[in-house]
């Protein structure tokens, strides 16, 4: 029975999950081309299978980061937070959205929305995996404006496709822009900071190792020590 319970919990998954590699690779191309046509509804790919691979992938690519950089941290400790500030990030930005999209009445839901902001992920996959070998700013900025605002546009166009009413509109596609360009600078400047900021809380910071020392020796003029001699000296 509870075999069988298993089994059915899957099979209510299994929808979202169930879609070919060469799907994937058309919508992760398609991630990067902003659509023209924005006064009918866009397709939105219904499944979940190529944004949590796209996630485990900007997982792994945080790891690559923080290796070549020279951090010595723990393994586990840094696992644990790139897995929590990818995947916080999807969850969390997609909820917010998604209530955001249901007060300004646009036509998307949940698991869209997952989708969506899951492949959106594609271009901050493409920017940090160059951007952590080949360390320059300037390399960075083109690729945050090009290969970012990509991303973005394509997802701003959807969702004004989807949604009625121009403030509507500003207020939904400029929150979701605004979010989505500040997690990439984000990820590019201050996770090194933040995970050593969470292991100076929990290892406590840095301290060097103890050193031995001399005593510090009050320093004696030299007339009083001759002093001393000759009183020793007429003593004997």
């Amino acid at each position: 029975s509870k075999a069988f319970s298993l089994y059915a919990n899957i099979d209510i998954l299994r929808p979202y999950f169930d879609v070919e590699p060469v799907q994937v690779r058309t919508r992760l191309l398609e991630s990067m081309i902003p659509v023209k046509m924005v006064n009918f509804p866009q397709k939105i790919a219904g499944e979940l299978y190529g944004p949590l691979m796209l996630v485990f992938t900007l997982v792994a690519i945080l790891l690559h980061g923080m290796k070549t950089s020279d951090t010595i941290i723990r393994e586990g400790t840094l696992m644990g937070t790139a897995i929590g500030t990818c995947f916080g990030y999807w969850l969390g930005v997609s909820s917010f959205i998604y209530f955001l999209a249901y007060l300004c009445n646009a036509q998307i839901t949940m698991v869209q929305m997952l989708s969506l902001l899951g492949y959106g992920l594609f271009g901050h996959c493409i920017t940090l995996f160059v951007t952590y070998n080949i360390h320059f700013h300037s390399l960075f900025y083109i690729f945050w404006l090009v290969v970012g605002g990509l991303s973005t546009l394509r997802m701003v166009a959807v969702l004004v496709s989807r949604t009625v009413g121009h403030t509507q509109r500003l207020i939904l596609c400029g929150t979701l822009a605004a979010l989505h360009m500040l997690f990439l600078l984000y990820l590019h400047f201050a996770y090194h900071k933040v995970v050593e900021g969470i292991l100076d809380t929990l290892e406590g910071p840095n301290v060097p190792p103890f050193q031995r020392v001399a005593r510090d020796i009050p320093v004696v003029s030299s007339a009083v020590l001759n002093a001393t001699a000759k009183t020793v000296a007429l003593t004997l």
